[in-house]
This record gives C-alpha cells, sequence and structure tokens, in this order.
C-alpha cells in the first residue's frame, strides 16, 4: 500500500482531550506494524463532542473516527484504521453526520479540511483589487452583513464612513478579544484557517484606504496567538502582505497584539486604549471610532467572525450572502454551543432557526439527561431565556423585540439543577470584578447589586431588596458608558422575571413587594 494520509486537529479543543498523545500513538503504531503514514495536524471540524476526531484518506473519501483517546489507537489499527476498517468509534464521512450536514458552511468552509497554513487562493482579495474601493463597501453593504461581535451595526456603513473621511493614515483593526463564556468561534477560525481573516481585513483595508492593521487577541488563546502569526509570515512570504498586496502597489500589513486579560478590552474603545500602550478603560463616544479611532484616526474595527464573512461575499457576490438569513439578519452565523448540553460546538447556520431547534435537534438536549431549565443566549452578559421563548427565530431583530441579544453567537445550556439566584448573582460578581472602573453605575452598581440579591436569597426584607435590584438594574442599564454595565442586569433581570422560586419568591410576592 501507499502512504496513508490521517489527519489529527491540532485544535485547543482537541488538544485538551489529548490530541498530541493521539497523534504520537498512531505514529506509533503505524512505525512497528511498517506502514507508511503522513500525519497532518488539521483544524477543527467544530463537532466537539466527537474531539479527538481522527480521519483517513480512503478511496471512498475520507473516513472519521470519533472520540478517539490514546489507549483506542491499538484497536484501530486492528481493525484496519488506514483502509477506513469498520470499529465502534467508526463515523463514516463527516459531512455524512446528520449535525454538521445540517450546516451551511461559508465562513467556516475550509476549517477542518487541512493544515491551517495550506496555501488558499485569496479569491476574495484578488477580486477586490480588481475593483474600485467604493464599489467593494457597496459589495459589503448589499450583502447585508452585520457586525457579529454582538452591536450588530451594518458593517458596510461603518466602512464608508472610514472610506471617506479625511486623514493622513487609517487603521483597520480585529477585535479578537473573545471572553464571553460559551464562545469560541474566534479562536477555531484563528487555529483553523487564519488566511480567511488576514484575507478580510486586506479586502477591508482596500475598501478604506488603509495601510496598517492591527489584530487585538486575548492572551489566553497562545495557540491561536502562534498561529496566527505563522500565517503573516507566511503571507508576507507569498506577497499578500507587505508594501504591495499581490502586487497591486497597495501597501498593507498586519501586527499581532496580545491583551492582558481584560474583559472590558473587548469593548471597542476600551481595546484602542489597550492598543495604544494605555489602561484599557472605555471612552466616551462620540467621536465614534470610525472617525477618531486608533491613534486619532479614522478606524474600522471589527471582529473576527465580521471580516471572516468578507471574503465569501467578494468572491460570490452580495446576493449570494444574502441570499441566506432572515429579515435583517443576511449570512450565517457560527453559533457556539455550550454548557450541560450532549452535542457541544459549533454550528454554522442561517439565521432563522430557533433554539429549539439548535439546543435539541442538533445539541441532543442536556449532557446529563435532565431538563433544560435556561439557555444563556449572547454571552455571560446575555440574557437567560425560558421555554417560552425557544421557539423565537434566531435573529437579530426578533431578539431584541423581546428585550434579548444573540452576541457573538454563544449559547449555553443549563438544567434544572441550575440555582438561577446564584446564577444572577455571578453576572453582578462577573461585572464587579472586570469592570474598568470609570463609570459610576458599572463600577459601585454591580459590587451592591450582589449584596443585594444576597439579602433577597437570605431573605432579609426580601419585598424592598426585590425592589431595590430593580432600581439598581435601571440605573445600570440607563447609565454606563458601555455594555459591560449597561447589559449586566439582562441575565439577572431576566433571572429574576423568569425563574423567581429560585429567590425565594413564591406565586405573587414579588407583585407584593
Amino acid at each position: 500500500m501507499g502512504t496513508a494520509t490521517v489527519y489529527v486537529p491540532r485544535d485547543a479543543a482537541a488538544l485538551a482531550v489529548d490530541a498530541d498523545l493521539v497523534a504520537c500513538s498512531i505514529a506509533a503504531q503505524a512505525g512497528a506494524a511498517g506502514l507508511p503514514v503522513r500525519i497532518l495536524r488539521n483544524g477543527s471540524r467544530g463537532l466537539l463532542w466527537l474531539e479527538t476526531l481522527v480521519e483517513v484518506q480512503t478511496p471512498a473519501g475520507r473516513i472519521a473516527y470519533g472520540p478517539v483517546q490514546p489507549q483506542d489507537v491499538h484497536s484501530l489499527f486492528e481493525a484496519g484504521l488506514l483502509h477506513g476498517g469498520a470499529h465502534p468509534l467508526r463515523l463514516g464521512r463527516v459531512e455524512d453526520i446528520a449535525e454538521f450536514k445540517r450546516q451551511q458552511r461559508l465562513s467556516f468552509a475550509r476549517c477542518g479540511l487541512g493544515e491551517p497554513l495550506a496555501p488558499v487562493p485569496w479569491n476574495g482579495l484578488k477580486a477586490a483589487l480588481a475593483m474600485a474601493p467604493e464599489a467593494i463597501v457597496q459589495q459589503v453593504l448589499d450583502s447585508g452583513l452585520r457586525g457579529r461581535g454582538g452591536a450588530a451595526f451594518p458593517a458596510g456603513i461603518k466602512w464608508r464612513t472610514v472610506a471617506q473621511a479625511q486623514a493622513d493614515r487609517k487603521y483597520v483593526v480585529c477585535n479578537a478579544d473573545e471572553g464571553d463564556s460559551g464562545t469560541f468561534a474566534d479562536r477555531m477560525l484563528m487555529e483553523g484557517d487564519p488566511f480567511l481573516l488576514i484575507e478580510g481585513m486586506a479586502i477591508a483595508a482596500v475598501a478604506v484606504g488603509a495601510s496598517k492593521g492591527f489584530i487585538y487577541i486575548r492572551s489566553e488563546y497562545p495557540h491561536a496567538i502562534r498561529t496566527f502569526q505563522d500565517a503573516l509570515n507566511a503571507a508576507r512570504a507569498a506577497g499578500v502582505l507587505g508594501d504591495s498586496m499581490l502586487g497591486s502597489g497597495i501597501a498593507f500589513d498586519i501586527e499581532v497584539r496580545v491583551g492582558g486579560g481584560s474583559y472590558v478590552c473587548g469593548e471597542e474603545t476600551a481595546m484602542l486604549e489597550s492598543l495604544e500602550g494605555k489602561r484599557g478603560i472605555v471612552r466616551a463616544k462620540p467621536p465614534l471610532p470610525a472617525v477618531r479611532g486608533l491613534f486619532g484616526r479614522p478606524t474600522v474595527i471589527n471582529n473576527v467572525l465580521t471580516f471572516a464573512a468578507v471574503p465569501t461575499i467578494l468572491e460570490q457576490g452580495a446576493a449570494f450572502y444574502r441570499d441566506f438569513g432572515a429579515g435583517r439578519s443576511r449570512g450565517t452565523l457560527p453559533f457556539q454551543l455550550a454548557g450541560n448540553v450532549r452535542r457541544g460546538g459549533l454550528f454554522e447556520l442561517p439565521f432563522g432557526l430557533t433554539l429549539r431547534e439548535l439546543v435539541f435537534d442538533l445539541g441532543g438536549g442536556t449532557a446529563s439527561g435532565r431538563p433544560v431549565k435556561a439557555i444563556q443566549v449572547g454571552g455571560p452578559l446575555g440574557a437567560y431565556v425560558p421555554e417560552a421563548q425557544w421557539d423565537l427565530p434566531l435573529d437579530y431583530d426578533a431578539y431584541s423585540a423581546q428585550g434579548l441579544v444573540l452576541g457573538h453567537g454563544g449559547v449555553v445550556v443549563h438544567d434544572d439543577s441550575a440555582d438561577m439566584a446564584q446564577l444572577a448573582r455571578f453576572a453582578m460578581e462577573f461585572c464587579a470584578a472586570e469592570s474598568c472602573g470609570k463609570c459610576t453605575p458599572c463600577r459601585i452598581g454591580s459590587t451592591r447589586g450582589v449584596e443585594v440579591i444576597d439579602r433577597i436569597v437570605l431573605n432579609h426584607n426580601r419585598p424592598q431588596q426585590v425592589r431595590l435590584l430593580r432600581d439598581l438594574c435601571d440605573t445600570m442599564l440607563a447609565g454606563s458608558l458601555c455594555a459591560m454595565g449597561g447589559m449586566t442586569p439582562y441575565p439577572v433581570l431576566s433571572a429574576l422575571d423568569h425563574y423567581p422560586q429560585d429567590f425565594g419568591l413564591l406565586g405573587d410576592d414579588e407583585q407584593a413587594a
């Protein structure tokens, strides 16, 4: 037989469950048997409940096995792993797995197919370089792409503002400070297909006339930092970045900056302060960063998933991208399913499906087998969504109309053993720990919020404390400088409204308050 090709992911989630040991075991078993094997370390397919997901190239296609542990490798070889042999862990082709087959992979189309630094065609950038800058901006506008970082602001409007601004220098900044609990799409993309993000940032630079880019990556992502830095070096060597992008005469380069662990630096103006070497605290707006951003210059700021959507739009056209989605939420969103769920992972799907479909049809319900009690959507500052709202379409406007947020697409599942009062308390405690301290409603309000929730649970004048908690949340919602304090009431109030029994409130107790 010829040399067999075996794919073992190098994604951080796979590494956490001994993917390196699995790769070493495969190499050792093959060597002992005298079988020629080439092991390729690919990105993740997103099916995290099946990690380590091993694939082998056969005449019938790539056959997957999972979840593979190091001790499984011997029996896999006995079953004929390199030929796609039968084994209890054999899954068939990944493309035929129901949870993968249902997806519409645009941004993650290449992720997991091969090595993260394998050459790519740069078709989106080539298309952009053949267009006038204003035509690029128009394509992004026509696609309906909205920022995937949580605010859902139309990306094309932001780009047009920067393009029309007059300045001696402009910047493109990628916010990769993915700090929300239960989210991992940015990390997966940077580790699995970093060239797509580079291409999206480069297209933005051509569109707005920027010559310098920065990517702000959280320090807790060492594998993503290393892979992305290697990708930048490869892009420079290939002539994609540097003095003349793909021979166009347009200069653009990207620099990696590593965050210091501050959650609030995920807010765009605090991130700019950090990039400038200052303490990461929120700036008052206006002026907006698109007018006066990094070092006082016009700056495009988008998150990883926003930039990653752009190459597809330029290559396939705005209409192609706009055909996916629902309402004013166009395209796809990589939903990240985590928490107490059987099949956790990344599912890239068009906007419009429901939370019930995502959690039960794709996620398989809870890992514990107990009933689902609450689902938090939109990160640690997102609301807890009760069952009555699980059939809302997952799109920005439908959620906003109900006082909910989609955020970065993170979905965290809790079963009926969860104590919602303690989860509400954690939201306030988290805000107190992570606040930049610039505004009083966030800095002081969150600290008082922890104390008030404790008094409610302990029944220390409970009716008065419930009124106080609601007043405090109103102050934080209306008076905070940024979403750190302004959204912390979302999980607190949703827990109080939908799960009053966890706070010791029974029936009409709160109405009496």
